[in-house]
């Protein structure tokens, strides 16, 4: 076992008794970032060029600064996101969201479907979206002006047009045209702070996790936001929390103009997203 091998075994015990949640992976993609390596390319580098500066990027994973953060990147789907502070870590789980919401929009019969990002964070989804919806018009809103510093840099380029906004009352230039509206929204309840892993807790922005005392207020608010931006027949796909799951398909009822509301299982099998059709008239 070369050196670099050697340290990374013992980082990950390091990391595993701090109680990272996936100490393997991180101790292999901190040793692959500051060795300037793929993670199946570690055991190439000869013990003389060991960077000792990997035991300060495991320090800092240690005391449970987000991997991202000091990598500088995260991984969604085919995309290499640009994060740090101020703006919330795209997660795996989201991934399994808007693949559904790919799919949909690709069985709509629509040559060029717009589609609405609403609470964008980082970009993650527009640019998904508009990536793997080649002819799609993406539209995207971000509220924080922490945050839009590294959606800018992300969607620099893109299809993707951004802009500062509140998600409750943004594009009413769009009313009524959209094919589908997508949001990973905050849905964290507020007296749940203390059971947040620190990672997210103490690095992510609050106005991106928090929502009222059932997490749902800003979930409340998008259903309106997607009726009024909808047309009939349009698309509306939201991320919850795994608890929450039976509660928010709910609050696409009937009665305020909804069709199919569902709720479907991430990888794990656990309730993380809700869809419903705007009905028709």
């Amino acid at each position: 076992m070369n050196l670099l091998l050697a340290e990374v075994a013992q980082a990950t015990q390091r990391l595993a008794d701090a109680g990272v949640p996936s100490p393997r992976n991180d101790a292999e993609e901190l040793a692959a970032f500051v060795h300037g390596v793929k993670r199946g390319e570690l055991h190439s580098v000869k013990d003389a060029d060991f960077d000792a500066r990997y035991w300060e990027t495991i320090a800092r994973r240690e005391a449970r600064e987000p991997l991202q953060h000091i990598t500088g990147r995260a991984f969604f789907r085919y995309l290499e996101l640009q994060v740090g502070p101020g703006v919330f870590v795209p997660r795996p789980e989201t991934e399994s969201v808007v693949g559904w919401a790919i799919d949909a929009v690709r069985a709509m019969d629509v040559v060029e479907p717009l589609i609405v990002d609403l609470c964008t964070g980082s970009g993650a989804i527009a640019l998904a979206m508009a990536q793997e919806v080649p002819r799609s018009r993406v539209h995207a809103v971000e509220l924080s002006a922490d945050a839009l510093k590294w959606t800018r840099k992300n969607v620099e380029g893109s299809r993707v047009e951004l802009r500062q906004g509140d998600a409750r009352d943004a594009f009413p230039e769009l009313d009524g045209q959209v094919d589908l509206v997508i949001s990973n929204p905050p849905y964290i309840p507020l007296t749940e702070w203390e059971y947040v892993a620190p990672e997210a807790r103490d690095y992510d922005p609050e106005l991106a996790l928090f929502s009222g005392e059932d997490g749902l207020d800003l979930i409340r608010s998008i259903e309106r936001t997607a009726h009024r931006l909808l047309r009939p027949g349009g698309v509306v796909v939201v991320e919850h929390a795994d608890t929450q799951g039976g509660l928010v398909p709910w609050i696409f009822t009937e009665e305020r103009g909804w069709a199919d509301a569902a709720d479907h299982p991430d990888l794990n099998n656990r309730p993380r997203f809700a869809t419903a059709r705007k009905a028709l008239p």
